[in-house]
């Protein structure tokens, strides 16, 4: 599988064996995604969470037992997906380091796109407000 990434006006290629190839140690952010046991509908969740590892599918395989420990232990049930992201950073990760990016196609315009996979009204969320 090849990703294609632009990034600041020039397209990057990303293998998955270039993308499973560790240094020694990379730090990597997986997302995975829960169902929650609710008396009316459903509630889902989306944790991630931060591995240091010496490959993708490392982190993913640390990140998924510990998923499926904390659906255990929470009464959730883990829906078996799982979003890895390597993190850019040289050394540990500091203030202000990206920690996760997803790239998505769609014909959706800007408001529409916000409104159908990030402000549905269904987001169980607050707002902050600055004095």
């Amino acid at each position: 599988m090849t990703l294609s990434a632009q990034l600041d006006g020039s397209f990057k290629e990303i293998t998955m064996a270039t993308a499973n190839e560790g240094d020694e140690q990379s730090w990597y952010t997986v997302r995975c995604v829960f169902q929650w046991d609710a008396s009316e509908g459903a509630l889902y969740e989306e944790r991630l969470t931060l591995w240091q590892a010496g490959s993708m599918d490392e982190a993913i395989a640390r990140a998924e037992d510990e998923a499926r420990i904390y659906a255990s232990e929470n009464g959730l049930h883990y829906l078996e997906l799982a979003q890895c992201y390597r993190l850019a950073t040289e050394g540990r990760p500091g203030d202000g380091d990206e920690v996760f990016s997803l790239l998505r196609d769609s014909h959706l315009d800007a408001d529409a796109y916000l409104d159908h996979y990030f402000d549905t009204g269904q987001e169980r969320q607050t707002t902050t407000t600055e004095d």
